[in-house]
């Protein structure tokens, strides 16, 4: 074969690549969320890794982040730049073709977050520090104060923290819930935006 026509099959192999929907990598047991009713949405290398509290009742029954229709998230992922158009939570796996990974704190499911305990968060910063390790994201955002207070054990600011864990920065929106009345979507917005340009997309 001639050097003309294996840069063309190469072209046409990688151009078929491209076309193809991205995979969820094969996640060690340390990383994923096998409890959970939601899949955990990672691969190495993502420009943000969105970290909600728990799976809600709609959501467990779709197996898909962010299911209620009530719930912002979709609509401000895409307002804010992060996607080209408006992803359905069953496209969740989709997102991963724009550096974009989905999991949750806690993977009991609840009616609220006001319904979790302390023990549903147990291990949550060890297995966070191991995703961030392995698949090594730019950032881990929490969507929502209580997911990282969760984690952590402390009470966050929204926006960049001072944490880290490693390489990986962490940041925290506000809650995208319906439940977060108190804060209006426009202020929703500015944080969704502001963490776009933390990560420089």
């Amino acid at each position: 074969m001639s050097g003309r026509a294996r840069r063309g099959r190469e072209a046409a192999t990688a151009a078929r690549k491209a076309d193809e929907p991205a995979k969820p990598v094969q996640l060690s047991s340390g990383i994923a969320s096998e409890a959970s009713a939601v899949p955990d949405v990672l691969g190495p290398g993502l420009r943000v890794v969105f970290c909600g509290i728990n799976p809600g009742f709609v959501s467990a029954a779709a197996a898909a982040h962010f299911a209620n229709p009530r719930n912002d998230f979709w609509r401000l992922l895409y307002e804010a730049g992060f996607t080209p158009r408006l992803m359905q939570p069953d496209e969740q796996f989709e997102v991963l073709a724009y550096g974009i990974g989905l999991t949750n704190a806690a993977a009991r499911t609840t009616r609220g977050s006001g319904d979790l305990r302390h023990a549903d968060f147990a291990g949550a910063a060890d297995r966070l520090s191991r995703l961030a390790l392995e698949l090594r994201p730019h950032t881990i955002a929490f969507v929502g104060k209580e997911a990282y207070r969760g984690t952590f054990g402390e009470r966050p600011t929204l926006g960049l923290q001072e944490r880290q864990l490693g390489e990986t920065k962490l940041f925290v929106l506000p809650s995208t819930s319906p439940a977060n009345a108190a804060v209006p979507r426009v202020e929703r917005l500015r944080w969704f935006r502001e963490l776009s340009r933390a990560i420089g997309s």
